[in-house]
């Protein structure tokens, strides 16, 4: 059972070592606003931030990230 802090904060601690205990539940942070568009080198996306409380304040409420796959072992991402 998972315990959560007002900021949102989830705690449920795993028997398995590769799981976080600590995480933020589903509605934090963005969400994906029409879906992913590829491009030649990887993909696009418009990210809008879910209405959950601020963990820092001065949120952007839409971004853009761009994610490349660069060789078979570097993936790079921007956000803007």
């Amino acid at each position: 059972q998972s315990l959560c802090t007002l900021r949102g904060c989830c705690w449920s601690p795993q028997s398995d070592t590769n799981v976080p205990w600590c995480f933020f539940s589903s509605n934090h942070g963005y969400k994906v606003d029409g879906g992913l568009r590829t491009t030649q080198e990887g993909f696009q996306a418009t990210l809008t931030r879910l209405s959950s409380p601020s963990l820092f304040g001065n949120d952007i409420n839409t971004v853009l990230l761009t994610a490349e796959y660069q060789t078979q072992n570097r993936f790079r991402f921007k956000v803007s």
